[in-house]
């Protein structure tokens, strides 16, 4: 899959906040944009875990890793970076009533 879920813009606001990149203590996370874009794919589709394409990575391997961002109030703190310039561009409104 070559097309990426996250802009450049919105990878480079959140990429920061995110656990497990260069310089944190611990182990550092495997690609961390690639498993945003797992989850991001996963949400925008309302799949279950098991349909999650090869591509993106093991639907186990995410799982576990969406489950210790949660606990850890990762996903909180992404919400709250990225809520301060939403992008609605995928929204269509029509004028005529």
């Amino acid at each position: 899959m070559s097309r990426r879920t996250l802009t450049d813009r919105q990878w480079a606001i959140i990429a920061p906040l995110v656990p497990g990149k260069e310089g944190d203590r611990g182990r550092t996370g495997a690609d961390n944009r690639l498993f945003l874009d797992a989850i991001l794919w996963l949400a925008r589709g309302a799949s279950p875990w098991r349909d999650l394409p090869p591509e993106l990575g093991n639907w186990r391997t995410v799982h576990s890793r969406f489950r210790r961002w949660t606990i850890a109030g990762v996903w909180e703190s992404l919400f709250k970076a990225l809520s301060t310039d939403p992008d609605f561009e995928y929204v269509i409104f029509d004028g005529e009533a």
